[in-house]
């Protein structure tokens, strides 16, 4: 709920909001004792009576009960409940010495629930529906000028200048028995909702109305519009405006595929995690159980890991340089040992086959390898994984 006599801006975090909201004293009275309350799906504005320290706080009590008690979805019934308790609260205060005997205010709530929207109305206050660039009002005003209109005792001109024009019928506060209108309306997104105390009806003409909400866009700047267009026609009253955009389902279905959005994207986050991780574990198990020989200051080197670089990173380690030269070896061999060609599948792999090299060396040489260990098999193999 939001007080009308410190928000002015209905803007929501992070980028504009289906609705805006506006209150002004005006240009001719001393305190502003309308009130208002926007907290979708409810959206509420009260217009007080009794004077000083009075209107404003039966039309702040009508606000605060209704915003405790109205439902979060199309039920007229329940609406009309949540007004009705805010009247027995207006009476019931005015006993207690809350504000004066006699205080009162009207009362216009609505709660939009995607296409369905429902009133509950008591007093002048009105609400209006902007469709396809027509102006409809959608309540009836509980005023004597409303009463002599229908009868056809004046016309709207002259209701506009009657010395009893402000004369209202039915308002919160005044009878412990005062129920309000309801009304049910099926609405369009693109539909546009206006709440507004007589402070602003009065002094616009409902062609004025329509302009402004078919121009202005943005609901905030159009409330502030309205407002700033009732005080330059004269501003006689309290000005309250609420202007609500209808997105019917479409911004549930937005919300919908929003969610949906992310989830997926977590979910494929996720699966690359995973991917990722397993190659990584993969790729980690290759370098451990990977082994290959290479040329070292003209000896065969054995190194653990595989050859080459990726991405700038070397993925291999010097276990020992052996003492088998490359002039020693077949000339094949010695070339694929200096290309970095011979790989295995483990260092001990790999000091099996250099052990069968110094074996062949020695054969050649006509010496037993058992006769010099020197040049011969390693007494024993390094552990696979071990370092030089």
């Amino acid at each position: 709920m939001m007080s009308a006599r410190s928000i002015e801006s209905a803007k929501g975090a992070g980028g504009r909001a289906p609705f805006g909201c506006r209150t002004d004293i005006g240009r001719v009275r001393a305190h502003n004792e309308d009130s208002l309350a926007a907290a979708p799906p409810l959206f509420v504005v009260c217009d007080g009576m009794g004077g000083h320290a009075a209107g404003e706080v039966a039309s702040e009590i009508a606000v605060n009960v209704i915003a405790d008690l109205a439902p979060t979805h199309a039920d007229a019934e329940a609406l009309g409940q949540a007004v009705e308790a805010a009247n027995h609260a207006i009476i019931r205060a005015a006993r207690e010495g809350r504000g004066r005997t006699g205080m009162g205010t009207t009362c216009t709530a609505a709660v939009l629930d995607h296409e369905r929207l429902i009133i509950a109305q008591v007093g002048d206050s009105r609400a209006y529906l902007l469709h396809k660039g027509g102006l409809q009002q959608l309540t009836r005003d509980h005023s004597l000028m409303a009463d002599m209109l229908e009868s056809g005792q004046i016309t709207p001109a002259e209701a506009k200048v009657h010395p009893k024009r402000s004369v209202i019928t039915r308002a919160l506060g005044s009878s412990p028995r005062t129920q309000p209108d309801l009304y049910e309306i099926n609405v369009e997104p693109g539909d546009r909702l206006l709440l507004c105390t007589d402070g602003l009806s009065g002094m616009l003409e409902n062609d004025e109305i329509a302009r402004t909400l078919s121009r202005e866009s943005d609901p905030q700047e159009c409330a502030s519009q309205l407002v700033d267009e009732a005080n330059a026609a004269g501003g006689v009253d309290n000005i309250t405006a609420i202007v609500v955009d209808v997105t019917g389902f479409s911004e549930t279905r937005r919300r919908k595929l929003a969610r949906k959005t992310k989830a997926t994207a977590a979910m494929l986050l996720t699966l690359l995690a995973l991917i990722l991780g397993g190659a990584a574990l993969a790729f980690d198990y290759l370098v451990d159980h990977s082994a290959f020989l290479a040329e070292q200051d003209g000896k065969v080197a054995i190194y653990q890991g595989i050859p080459g670089e990726i991405a700038g990173f070397e993925f291999s380690s010097l276990v020992e340089v052996t003492n088998v030269s490359l002039t020693d070896l077949q000339p094949g061999t010695a070339s694929r040992i200096a290309a970095e060609e011979v790989r295995l599948d483990s260092v001990r792999d790999a000091y099996n086959l250099v052990g069968s090299y110094e074996a062949e060396i020695a054969e050649k040489a006509g010496v037993s390898p058992d006769e010099d260990p020197g040049e011969g098999e390693p007494e024993a193999a390094p552990e696979e994984g071990a370092a030089s």
